[in-house]
């Protein structure tokens, strides 16, 4: 029997990780550089600091408007 390619479990293995930064999120989100601090210091938004650089992963990302968006249909 034939193993799969190398390439397919790598990505298996490896998920790759897209870290935005505070710029693409503001972006991304429509909102000034204070309120995406904000809501990095109230974690509501995850994110890591790498050095002195903070990241946020996309999922995170995702994972925040989905939450938002959760939140505004209950009401």
């Amino acid at each position: 029997m034939a193993s799969p390619p190398t390439a397919v479990l790598h990505a298996k293995a490896a998920p790759t990780l897209d870290l935005l930064t505070v710029p693409q999120v503001m972006a991304r989100l429509q909102l000034g550089c204070s309120a995406v601090y904000d809501l990095l210091r109230t974690r509501q938004l995850a994110s890591i600091t790498l050095d002195r650089a903070r990241r946020i992963p996309a999922h995170a990302l995702a994972a925040f408007i989905r939450t938002r968006l959760d939140q505004e249909a209950a009401a």
